[in-house]
């Protein structure tokens, strides 16, 4: 992460944005070092580290460059900067892949894919001193697996609300668990967990009566 010293935070934020093309909201930043000097405190200066989504975005190009490099592999790098649905004030990094051989970069069930996203967001999160909220992708192969993750929910749901019985998903990962998780808060008479550690953590859908069935039992 850069540093950056001036005379005043404001002055060293705006000369950020203007070096970035960006606003001053956009900056990350923490402060280092503030010195006063005079009687008056007239003549002191700050010290800050900073990042900007183009940092991100630079870092990541540049590691995942070198990355793939190193594994003799030509592979296209996108990166989307949007707003994240869950925390609107941080942002979403979503790392689109493609491949000479997209199978490679996927792995069986995804494991490479996964692998690479965890060396990946380790990285990041080291440089920046923060965690950085990213999603890496392989030809929208996570679009799809997404799809097919929403769908077995759905129907062992129904099956949950319908049979008040219990039912435990496989293990899959984190961003897997959370698609589930936000595919299912609204749907009527289930809610989720996480449970488990590692690579064994998953999800398990359980039967919520509603207070309507509640308030009967308790008439009845």
């Amino acid at each position: 992460m850069k540093q950056y010293t001036g005379r005043t935070l404001d002055e060293v934020l705006n000369s950020i944005a203007a070096e970035q093309g960006c606003q001053v909201q956009d900056i990350t930043y923490n402060v280092l070092e503030e010195e006063k000097g005079g009687i008056f405190g007239l003549h002191k200066s700050i010290t800050i580290e900073a990042f900007t989504s183009k940092d991100v975005k630079e870092f990541i190009f540049d590691y995942l460059g070198a990355y793939f490099t190193e594994l003799n592999q030509g592979v296209a790098i996108e990166i989307i900067v949007e707003k994240d649905k869950d925390k609107e004030d941080d942002l979403l990094y979503r790392v689109i892949l493609d491949a000479e051989n997209n199978a490679i970069i996927i792995g069986k069930n995804g494991q490479t894919l996964r692998a690479i996203s965890t060396v990946l967001k380790a990285a990041v999160n080291a440089t920046f001193k923060k965690r950085v909220n990213l999603v890496v992708d392989v030809n929208h192969y996570k679009e799809d697996r997404y799809k097919k993750v929403k769908a077995i929910a759905r129907r062992e749901a129904i099956n949950v609300a319908k049979s008040h019985v219990d039912c435990e998903l496989d293990p899959m990962p984190n961003d897997e668990r959370k698609v589930i998780h936000q595919y299912l808060q609204d749907f009527k008479n289930v809610t989720t967990v996480s449970v488990g550690e590692g690579n064994k953590r998953h999800l398990v859908i359980k039967y919520a009566p509603d207070k309507n069935d509640e308030d009967k039992k308790e008439t009845e």
